[in-house]
């Protein structure tokens, strides 16, 4: 298990498992080390609209796999703890309240 301190300075659990999930999607084969990456600078960060202690990170990648997308991280970040649920590429960012960069 990894502990990455993301933007806002919290410790954030990335376990292994989570990252096995995460790297059975063919397309985000290479991208474990984007993944703490973009946790602690992201181009952006939106608070999920389903789930307010979800925040979705995200990072445009020119060359992926499959193009030129943006790598959205998925953090859970209930009152005491915070943690990596999933991450993947996408052609779009979620609606959702900007958090990062703060205004």
């Amino acid at each position: 298990m990894k502990i990455i301190r993301d933007c806002f300075g919290r410790s954030v659990r990335l376990t292994d498992e989570r990252v096995a999930h995460i790297l059975q999607h063919q397309e985000m084969a290479g991208m474990e080390a984007e993944i703490e990456r973009v946790l602690q600078a992201p181009a952006e960060v939106r608070l999920s609209r389903s789930d307010d202690t979800v925040q979705l990170f995200y990072e445009f990648y020119a060359q992926t796999l499959v193009g030129g997308k943006w790598l959205c991280v998925v953090v859970k970040c209930p009152s005491d703890d915070a943690f990596v649920v999933t991450a993947y590429l996408t052609d779009r960012l979620k609606s959702g309240e900007i958090i990062w960069p703060k205004k």
